[in-house]
């Protein structure tokens, strides 16, 4: 079958892909006529990008290549042999991301088979993992595209084109250009219909280790009560809804209709979540939140110790890890806070315990003691417990990201732009810099667990409370 295919190949030091999805949706732009020309020649586009970071945004490094067809095969460009995306690898690999417009219309597995070399059976497991999108238009070009691909997108997206395709009548470009998952193999997809396919989804292995039977707390009428472990996914990633909490949850208890994610808590802690029966139950507890109807509590176990009371920072409203925070109030950022309600000394967990947990060292310079704090959540920020600790100089044990960059600006006071001993920067683009180079002293995201658990959550003044298990660091539990 002919196509020209836009990949991207992205390695991400093994962080989510969360970030990048946006960025991934708008790197091709081709259409079904370009399709056809390039039968012939059997041309390939490939753009292997890599990440280079900025204060406010990643940019990326884009080089072109042209191949043969022949060269997306699995022994030239080195990537692995495909079979099954079960059983579940223990690692990784680096993320491989497609992007491609149908030529000719026709089933879902067959064109993605037939386009990027790939056996049906994996291409089927793709579908069943959420890994393929479709949008009947293309995606708008990034700012950096080529006036090629600029001339290309304008062409697939002309009037005269789009008003022959009988699937996009009545919608804008904007809202053809949606990206929806592909559900079914057999999925008809017709002549211009653009896919991402992301080949290598995110995996979680752990998912497979543990006793989910265990970890359900309570069994509602309209919501289910889980104790989440760490190294796991509540409700899926972009590219994988079936390594997921609410997947093995579901299948656990029977249920013949997939329980619904209503809140979320980062893949590396533990604790308790909600999760939803119905839809229904799903947008009113989405309501209790935004009513701040709901408690959170949490423990953490932070390397130094943290002070009782209520602790407030202001948080970058960029959606890119490592988050910003800063104790001076910033224009436009937001509000973190939280109120540590007890903090003690704890002996640091033994090596045996850090290695049951998969606990990573992120080189703390004192492993004699760490300290449990009880933190009430006042505001639901994503990563604002780790992001706060770290910054009062008292980062979570385990915590692969934020520990490094605390460790670094403890040891050189100024490191950080937004800290206690923060520099005065004669210019904005002296502050940019240093910014960039702050965000460069995080690590990557922790692969499992770290000392933070969400221990306690509450809904209606305590009519509906649930508490969850011990967490890793005073008991090994799987």
């Amino acid at each position: 079958m002919s196509t020209v295919s836009f990949s991207s190949i992205f390695t991400n030091s093994g962080r989510s892909l969360g970030p990048s999805v946006s960025l991934l949706r708008t790197l091709a732009s081709v259409n079904a006529s370009c399709l056809r020309k390039n039968y012939n020649s059997n041309v390939v586009v490939c753009f292997c990008s890599s990440k280079k970071r900025t204060s406010a945004c990643e940019s990326w490094k884009r080089h072109v290549f042209i191949h043969t067809a022949a060269t997306t095969t699995s022994s030239v460009n080195g990537y692995p042999e495909y079979h099954r995306l079960l059983p579940c690898p223990s690692q990784n690999i680096p993320p491989r991301v497609e992007h491609l417009v149908v030529a000719e219309g026709g089933r879902a597995l067959e064109y993605i088979c037939g386009a990027l070399d790939l056996p049906p059976l994996f291409v089927a497991d793709l579908i069943h993992f959420g890994a393929v999108y479709y949008a009947l238009v293309c995606p708008k070009p990034p700012p950096t595209a080529t006036p090629e691909q600029i001339r290309i997108f304008r062409e697939v997206t002309d009037p005269s084109v789009l008003r022959k395709r009988a699937s996009i009548k009545g919608k804008t470009v904007r809202e053809a250009q949606k990206t929806f998952r592909v559900t079914h193999v057999d999925q008809f997809l017709e002549a211009g219909t653009y896919l991402r396919v992301h080949v290598h989804p995110k995996r979680f292995p752990r998912c497979y280790e543990i006793d989910w039977k265990s970890r359900i707390l309570a069994v509602a009428e309209s919501y289910v009560v889980l104790d989440k472990p760490a190294g796991t996914s509540v409700g899926g990633t972009t590219d994988n809804i079936e390594e997921s909490c609410a997947t093995f949850a579901t299948r656990t208890l029977g249920l013949t209709t997939p329980l619904r994610t209503t809140h979320q808590i980062d893949n590396c802690t533990e604790g308790c979540v909600v999760l939803a029966r119905t839809k229904e139950y799903c947008s009113v507890f989405h309501e209790k939140i935004r009513e701040k109807k709901v408690k959170k509590l949490y423990l953490a176990l932070a390397a130094a110790p943290v002070p009782i009371g209520i602790i407030s920072h202001y948080m970058r409203p960029v959606n890119i890890a490592p988050r910003l925070v800063s104790e001076d109030f910033i224009k436009e950022w937001h509000l973190c806070q939280l109120e540590v309600m007890e903090c003690k000394r704890v002996p640091w967990p033994d090596s045996a315990i850090e290695k049951d947990s998969s606990i990573e060292d992120c080189g703390s310079p004192s492993r004699d003691y760490a300290y449990e704090c009880k933190i009430n959540l006042l505001t639901g920020r994503t990563h604002q417990i780790r992001a706060q600790l770290a910054a009062c100089d008292a980062p979570i044990v385990g915590d692969s990201m934020y520990m490094p960059a605390a460790i670094a600006e403890m040891s050189s006071p100024g490191l950080n732009p937004f800290g206690k001993c923060q520099k005065q920067y004669a210019n904005e683009e002296d502050k940019e810099a240093a910014i960039t180079e702050w965000i460069s002293g995080h690590g990557k995201e922790p692969s499992v667990a770290i000392g933070l658990q969400a221990c306690q959550i509450s809904w209606d003044n305590g009519e509906h409370f649930y508490e969850a298990g011990s967490p890793w660091w005073r008991s090994k539990k799987v």
